[in-house]
């Protein structure tokens, strides 16, 4: 009997050197945030040498701030956007640590955008805001309509699909927060067309062992102030689901019986 392959086992990534290429924090501390996170008093030398990384963890442990810190340097507006977004004035919270980091490329690029999964309704009514100012035209760029005439979830892949076509840095921070599992699949899809190109690199914060399965990507974990390099079956994201569905009336019935 001949073994079937898994469809992803099919795919192929393009190699082409990653723009960005590292990314180093001597470590540092103080006395509130970003400085109070175990990963940067540590600190850390992440090397990005794949079109497609992923930084997972648990909450709180510093990813989200890491990818925020990655996208201002990016030039991108800390609440989501291109260099063309100013979504908000102030000065982000994680400026400081953003300041401290020495980044490493391979050839600087000034295009791509910056998704963030709790800022979409306040990247929506900037958009609708300036469709109001300068003419509906601008929602050619984002699907037709206001990103509000859809679901969450429409309205992220919405987003995805007419941002994320173009060569460029595109930072993630927990796009499945609003996808569905079958959307997530999507967007792996959205991913590896891109990433084909090899005019693309992708730095995502995420839970989802859907995601981070995407073939040959780098998956980097942060745990209690370490990051390492790890196997997708390697970090608890995955063992906890395999877990789940080996017997899920049983695992959840342990659970509960705690």
């Amino acid at each position: 009997m001949v073994k079937m392959k898994e469809p992803w086992q099919n795919l192929k990534v393009s190699m082409k050197a990653p723009f960005l290429k590292r990314i180093v924090l001597e470590g540092t501390t103080g006395e509130s945030y970003p400085f109070t996170i175990p990963i940067v008093q540590a600190g850390f030398d992440l090397v990005l040498d794949k079109p497609v990384t992923f930084i997972c963890g648990e909450n709180g442990s510093g990813k989200s701030t890491l990818i925020e810190s990655i996208a201002l340097h990016c030039g991108f507006s800390g609440t989501g956007g291109s260099r063309n977004h100013n979504l908000d004035a102030r000065k982000p919270d994680v400026a400081p640590l953003q300041e401290k980091l020495r980044f490493s490329w391979n050839l600087k690029v000034n295009t791509g955008f910056f998704v963030r999964a709790e800022s979409l309704f306040q990247f929506a009514n900037y958009i609708d805001e300036l469709a109001r100012e300068t003419g509906r035209s601008i929602y050619r760029s984002y699907g037709g309509a206001s990103l509000h005439a859809r679901s969450h979830g429409e309205a992220f892949l919405t987003l995805f699909s007419h941002q994320m076509n173009k060569r460029g840095i595109f930072i993630l921070d927990e796009p499945e927060a609003a996808l569905s599992p079958q959307r997530q699949l999507v967007l792996l899809r959205i991913i590896h067309e891109l990433a084909q190109t090899g005019d693309a690199q992708f730095i995502i914060a995420s839970h989802s062992p859907l995601l981070m399965a995407y073939p040959d990507a780098t998956l980097i974990y942060v745990d209690q102030g370490e990051i390492s390099e790890r196997r997708l079956t390697a970090t608890p994201h995955y063992q906890v689901m395999a877990r789940f569905f080996a017997d899920p009336e049983a695992y959840v019935g342990d659970i509960l019986s705690d």
